[in-house]
Parts: structure tokens; sequence; C-alpha cells
């Protein structure tokens, strides 16, 4: 069976991936604050760990643990996809309250570092194929006003993408690493910007235009954009990537 691992699994591209996983017939360890509502078909399975990534050194401890415990040899594939990620109430950075920052970044960038970490470490014996995909953002790649530690977080994680798929490329039967944006995607984040004070954050107009003009992909067209870059035979190939406009 295909064994992922991911994380932000119980609402919008989390939830989507979950349920398109499961669908597949995969084995998914689905780690998240909420365990996600989903119905699992037959022949899938799926295991909920709750827990707050903004404290991720224990739940990495807990997925080393608990892959070491795996059988390998009926594995076919094994995929950690970091996913969970926190925004700022909208604002300055000056005028954005220090755990609200703390939370975005241990989040957003030290909980996808342990957690890979410790993916790595617990399959590096492991026969078959591993993928690490991190899920990223434009924001990763560009900077915005009034979004600085989601910006932040995101242009850390893209090169722990690209510092990962060096180490990786040079061990035998490393795994494939990428940083992936996948678009914009109608979620609680984008419901959260544009519904932001446009005294504070210049930009609301702008996301507000994208659901006005219906240029938001659903959650489950990006979930299905997502697997198919993960499925691709030249995965990892180069460290980053982007679906945005791909239909």
């Amino acid at each position: 069976m295909h064994l992922t691992i991911l994380t932000g699994a119980s609402r919008g591209l989390g939830l989507a991936l979950t349920a398109q996983l499961l669908a597949a017939g995969q084995r998914v360890l689905a780690i998240s604050r909420h365990a996600p509502e989903i119905e699992v078909p037959a022949g899938a399975e799926l295991v909920c760990w709750t827990a707050d990534l903004a404290e991720a050194a224990p739940v990495a401890a807990q997925l080393a643990l608990w892959l070491a415990a795996q059988d390998a040899n009926a594995i076919e594939s094994a995929t950690l996809i970091n996913n969970a990620g926190v925004i700022t109430p909208p604002a300055p950075l000056a005028d954005t309250a220090a755990g609200d920052l703390v939370n975005a970044i241990r989040v957003g960038l030290e909980a996808p570092l342990l957690l890979s970490a410790a993916f790595l470490q617990a399959t590096a014996g492991w026969a078959c194929p591993r993928k690490l995909l991190l899920v990223s953002s434009g924001l990763g790649r560009r900077g915005m006003a009034g979004a600085t530690a989601y910006c932040a977080a995101k242009a850390g994680m893209d090169n722990l993408a690209r510092a990962l798929a060096l180490e990786e490329a040079a061990r035998p039967q490393g795994a494939g690493v990428v940083s992936l944006a996948p678009g914009v995607i109608d979620t609680d984040m984008q419901l959260q910007l544009r519904g932001a004070d446009p005294a504070r954050f210049a930009e609301q107009k702008n996301f507000a235009a994208l659901k006005a003009g219906g240029r938001l992909d659903t959650p489950e067209q990006a979930a299905a954009k997502l697997l198919r870059y993960l499925a691709r035979p030249d995965f990892g190939a180069e460290p980053m990537a982007d679906v945005r406009g791909t239909p």
C-alpha cells in the first residue's frame, strides 16, 4: 500500500488531499489540530493524530517511532506532504502580536523542518520510493506587505527544499524533494485576507477581486493538481515547482 503523511489535514486543501488520497486506496496518516471528518472508503486506511504543530518536536519524535514500527516491505511508496500553515491577522509587522508571529513561524517552517528530518531519518533504509512535498506559496517567492511572517515561512520552506534536494541527491536512493506553489485556493485563509481591514492590509481589494472574478481554485481542484504533480515520473528533478495556472 502507498503511505502518505499529511499535515493540516482537517480543512481546505488538506481535507481535499485526504479525500483524494483515500479515494485512491492509500494509507494516510493525517496530522492536524482536529481529526478530518471524512468517510474512509473500502481498501483505504486513515490514521489521525490530533496535534498542534506550533509544538512540533514531540510530533516529530512520535512520527519517527511510528515509522520505525512499520513493515517497510509492505509499503510501495512513502510520502510526506507538509501542508499546514498559518497566516497572522493581515497587518504590518510592527502592528502584529509577537505570539502570532511565533505561531506562524513554528507551524509554517519549524514544523516542516522537524517532520522532514524525522521522515527522512526513519525511512532512510526503505527500498521503496520516498517523496517529500512542501506546500509553498507564491508569497514565498515575492513579498507582500501585511503578511510578513507567512512570506518569511514560505520563503524558508523554498530554500529548505533546495538544500534538502542537494542532500538527498547525494544519498543512495535519496528522497525526491519539491517545494510547490499550488496557486490561489478558496480556503479560510483567502476569506481572512479578503475580509481584512484595507487600512491595515493594502492588498485586501486584490484578494476580494480574485473571489469576485471567479479566479480561485476550489480545494478539490488544487488537490488534484498537486497530486498529479506528485505522481510525475520526474518528481524531484527540480526542487521548486509551480502549478499555478495549470488545468
